[in-house]
């Protein structure tokens, strides 16, 4: 009889379970777009909303977006419990952080 892949998982022993859920999590948090992080995070659009003191619609509406401010993409993140850092990437030098332009101090 076929087994579903919940069964699977679930008859491996709890450490091979733990290692396979901690590399899905670093699969998964190496892209997503904001729908996706926010699902990632547990979190209903309902529940986002009241954490910005905003309208469900204004999240559906935020989710959709190709572009924003990068201070509507800081908040967000925020509201999910999160901290925002933007980081250029050349060929010829490593990555660099961006100072001061995620932060409200900026």
């Amino acid at each position: 009889m076929p087994r579903n892949v919940e069964e699977i998982i679930q008859s491996l022993p709890a450490s091979r379970r733990r290692r396979i859920e901690k590399r899905a999590a670093e699969l998964i948090a190496e892209e997503m777009t904001l729908k996706e992080l926010r699902r990632a995070r547990a979190m209903t659009q309902v529940r986002l909303a009241k954490n910005l003191g905003v309208a469900q619609k204004q999240i559906s509406e935020i989710e959709k977006r190709t572009d924003m401010h990068i201070s509507t993409l800081r908040r967000s993140i925020e509201a999910m419990g999160g901290k925002l850092s933007l980081v250029a990437e050349f060929p010829d030098r490593e990555p660099v952080v961006l100072a001061g332009i995620a932060s409200l101090d900026a």
